[in-house]
């Protein structure tokens, strides 16, 4: 299995002298395909600040990021957005989805943004809405769905373009509890049966109990790497 994602001694620190923040201190870590880890904590660990690091939301005060064999680390904005766009697939707590768009019109955003031909999206989408069991409802906007869907309509929008890794920050933060394990079930479905590579930051059981591999922060450093599978 190659490394989708390779960290190397990363540091991220806020503010100065009195007032300075070492949100992530000397992180270390690779990720390779297929993996389906959870990055855990307390509050104020660390673990947004580490998955916003490895996405390129934010950049390191130190040390060096690579994914997919690629220095992010080094990019410029636009090269950043772009190869984001092309290799990695965001989840959020507040699913982010565009109101104005309709469950299948926010999936196909990602494809038409990487010029994928409009013939091409349709079925994409169309394939993916089945796969997070909405194939009924593409043509509902945000607000005409529940939580859960809206979060499944993210979790496609993720995955559709066939990234490299999925990362996924506090994704069943604002689900109840079935509604975030029907959801888990799923992404744990596509790990296995496709291949998809995942990584999350949480502080949720349910996701910790389902991780293949579960890293432990603390204070912006990693007390724990284990594998649980």
């Amino acid at each position: 299995m190659h490394n989708v994602i390779e960290v190397k001694n990363i540091s991220r620190t806020y503010g100065q002298k009195e007032l300075k923040v070492d949100a992530v201190k000397n992180v270390s870590l690779t990720i390779k395909k297929g993996e389906f880890t959870a990055i855990a904590g307390p509050s104020g660990s660390g673990k947004t600040t580490l998955l916003n690091l490895i996405s390129g939301l934010d950049i390191p005060t130190k040390g060096s990021i690579f994914l997919a064999g690629k220095k992010i680390s080094l990019m410029s904005g636009n090269e950043l957005s772009d190869f984001r766009r092309d290799h990695i697939g965001l989840i959020f707590q507040s699913f982010n989805l565009i109101p104005v768009l309709t469950a299948a019109e926010n999936i196909e955003y990602i494809l038409l943004l990487q010029k994928t031909v409009k013939k091409k999206c349709k079925k994409q989408v169309s394939s993916i809405l089945k796969v997070v069991g909405l194939e009924t409802m593409g043509n509902r906007f945000p607000a005409q769905l529940s939580g859960g869907q809206q979060q499944r309509v993210a979790v496609a929008r993720a995955i559709v373009s066939n990234p490299d890794i999925i990362l996924a920050d506090e994704p069943t933060a604002n689900l109840d509890s079935a509604t975030g394990s029907d959801l888990l079930d799923m992404m744990k479905d596509l790990n296995e049966k496709e291949g998809k590579t995942f990584l999350f930051s949480t502080h949720d059981k349910m996701i910790m109990e389902r991780a293949k591999r579960l890293i432990i922060l603390q204070d912006g450093e990693v007390v724990s790497d284990e594998i649980t599978d």
